[in-house]
């Protein structure tokens, strides 16, 4: 009898530790395993601040807790291997379910390399900001979140065009600055800008600094060596600076136009100050709270937000989830009107720089 009590009980015990085992991804205290969704950045940039901020609300907003996973953020040097090593290293991390990259190279095969990778292993990956290369990787990522950039090149450069129509004479040269010049929505923005100016000034250099901010600033030193030089073009957001003070320095603020990309703070009061003419500000914050949105929904297997976000993903195009573009210009006496930008630029998003700061207060923002 007292065996046969003995071996129930033992029974019973057995029973239930393989139900548990069957049925509970747990952490050792009995409690769910959280995984981690995790975002990859570029290069440090005040930039990232703002979609950082909206990464973090989205993450609660979306209620990531419980779906039991947690956002995590990965900041890049600006060095094309590490953001390489740093794929590789989240490829043998096993608590991270999904990842988003901002890429830094489009057409490098080691960085599509390892986000196929991370993919083999079930990990979902999307492209924020920076995507890959489609053409010569067209199965790469599920998704990409942020700015058309090619439509944001052609808003830049219409509002560049506009000024230097508008301030006479003829069109000379332009120079463009970016961290590398085959980054697609670097190379994006570029081809856009020059699109819209078009035969009213001559592209004459695009000038790759590799994130390296006293390159940056030397760049912009030997592009104004061109004697016929007439706009100077930042198109990533630490570029601003970089031309502004090359051009306070030496003293040529009134020869050239002046437009850039992203507002940082540094950007906004060199604006504040006279030193830049437009800013296309594109809106990282929303970027990050999508971004914490697809990626849950991704994990979690959610098909009818991913379906929300992405209505119609076998046309062209259709695996892109854009965000708005504002326009910034000083004031109201700026040349820059609304009706250049017809049916790209919402009126909401035609701003002063004063109801541009307003907007950056509404949200407790420095920049973006």
């Amino acid at each position: 009898m007292f065996a046969s009590l003995v071996r129930s009980i033992v029974g019973f015990s057995l029973l239930l530790a393989v139900v548990c085992v069957a049925g509970c991804s747990s952490g050792g205290d009995g409690a769910p395993t959280v995984k981690r969704v995790v975002f990859l950045n570029n290069t440090d940039s005040p930039f990232w601040d703002a979609f950082r901020a909206g990464l973090n609300e989205g993450e609660k907003e979306f209620k990531l807790a419980d779906s039991h996973l947690k956002v995590s953020w990965e900041s890049n040097d600006g060095e094309t291997q590490s953001q390489i090593e740093k794929l590789r290293q989240f490829a043998a991390q096993t608590d991270i379910a999904a990842v988003g990259i901002s890429v830094l190279q489009a057409d490098n095969p080691a960085i599509a390399g390892e986000i196929k990778n991370l993919r083999n292993q079930g990990v979902k990956v999307i492209t924020v900001d920076g995507d890959i290369n489609r053409e010569l990787f067209p199965d790469v990522r599920d998704y990409y979140i942020g700015t058309d950039n090619t439509i944001g090149g052609k808003v830049l450069g219409t509002a560049v065009r506009e000024l230097l129509k508008a301030k006479g004479g003829d069109g000379g040269c332009y120079v463009q600055f970016a961290g590398y010049t085959d980054n697609d929505n670097a190379r994006s923005r570029m081809d856009g800008v020059k699109e819209a100016i078009g035969d009213v000034s001559e592209e004459r250099d695009r000038m790759p600094d590799q994130t390296k901010r006293d390159k940056a600033a030397n760049n912009v030193r030997n592009a104004l060596n061109h004697e016929d030089l007439k706009a100077l073009v930042g198109i990533w957001s630490y570029n601003a600076t970089a031309i502004t003070d090359v051009v306070q320095d030496k003293g040529v603020r009134d020869q050239v136009i002046i437009g850039c990309f992203d507002a940082e703070p540094g950007a906004i009061e060199a604006m504040s100050n006279g030193l830049i003419d437009v800013i296309v500000v594109q809106d990282p914050y929303n970027m990050g709270r999508q971004t914490a949105r697809l990626l849950q929904a991704l994990v979690v297997d959610d098909k009818a937000t991913v379906k929300e976000m992405f209505p119609t993903p076998d046309q062209v195009g259709g695996d892109n989830f854009t965000t708005a573009l504002r326009v910034v210009r000083l004031d109201e006496k700026s040349p820059l009107e609304l009706s250049a930008f017809e049916g790209v630029v919402a009126e909401e998003n035609f701003m002063t720089l004063e109801q541009f700061k307003a907007w950056l207060d509404k949200y407790g923002l420095s920049g973006s």
